[in-house]
């Protein structure tokens, strides 16, 4: 059996909150290129920090790339002032190490060191963190726009956020592909249900995000499936988004299971026929953006 260990870069705050540099944050301190969210949303990756509340998961989803080992049990919640501080200090003690490194733009370096987004979604799921809304709001306080991604498995979570971007992501299409996909220890397929609905009323900027499997969940079936969970959750932007073989995910899955970028537009295609519009794409990073019409 294959086994794997990449726990290098990750930097740990409290008892159950993490932060780790991403690869586009890296590039862009070399003007080599940004994240397909800047070019979709706006954001600046150099002054995205990557965190998460909640080193755990209700979820082993066959795509994870994520060291799963890092989930881990622990006594008692941090407050939220305290993570949103350690987390500024944890991406400050992470750039640190690009000083003297060739080809860095110092001058992002320094802007890097004072982020002003934040991505919430780094590993497990941020909305098991019982003072999720406050933390939002901690960061929002200090200037930051707030990107949340979950697993919608939360739903009353859900209807008591307000970040600036809410994502829903989403690689089942039904509640046999979710126990197969997802693999909870028991479904959790009609709080995903009622997390849709719950974010057809929500205030942020709402996107639904397919990550998508060759082989696996980009079939006509599937389209149609995923056409109707969409429309549920009526988002602003669906991001149709090609899984990555990297990390532990390549434990579970093949190299012929990621999608080129020309399946990805493809499979944007067919689901445009159902009422969508493409927008925009970012070949590098294999994923289209369409908008309900």
């Amino acid at each position: 059996m294959k086994q794997l260990t990449d726990l290098k870069g990750y930097q740990i705050i409290g008892n159950h909150s993490a932060v780790k540099t991403c690869l586009w944050l890296k590039k862009a301190l070399k003007d080599l290129g940004f994240c397909y969210k800047q070019k979709f949303y706006e954001i600046e990756s150099h002054r995205c920090l990557q965190m998460t509340p909640a080193l755990i998961c209700n979820q082993t989803c066959i795509h994870c790339w994520r060291p799963l080992e890092l989930l881990k049990d622990f006594r008692g919640w941090d407050e939220p002032e305290k993570i949103v501080e350690e987390s500024i200090k944890a991406q400050k003690r992470l750039l640190s190490g690009f000083y003297g490194t060739k080809g860095i733009n110092i001058k992002k370096l320094k802007e890097a060191e004072e982020p002003n987004q934040v991505a919430i979604s780094l590993i497990g799921e941020p909305t098991l963190y019982p003072h999720l809304p406050k933390l939002i709001e901690c960061y929002r306080s200090m200037g930051f726009t707030t990107f949340l991604v979950t697993n919608g498995t939360m739903p009353q979570m859900i209807e008591k956020v307000n970040p600036t971007q809410l994502y829903i992501s989403l690689t089942a299409f039904d509640e046999r592909s979710h126990l197969e996909l997802n693999r909870p220890a028991k479904s959790l397929w009609d709080r995903i249900l009622k997390s849709l609905k719950a974010m057809s009323n929500s205030k942020s900027r709402r996107v639904i995000r397919l990550t998508l499997m060759k082989g696996i969940n980009m079939h006509e079936k599937a389209i149609e499936r995923f056409n109707k969970l969409i429309r549920i959750a009526e988002p602003d932007y669906v991001e149709a988004k090609a899984y990555m073989f990297l990390g532990y995910s390549r434990l579970r899955l093949e190299y012929g299971n990621m999608p080129n970028h020309s399946d990805i537009v493809e499979f944007s295609k067919r689901l445009s026929e159902l009422g969508y519009e493409i927008v925009d794409e970012v070949d590098q990073s294999r994923v289209c953006l369409l908008r309900p019409i």
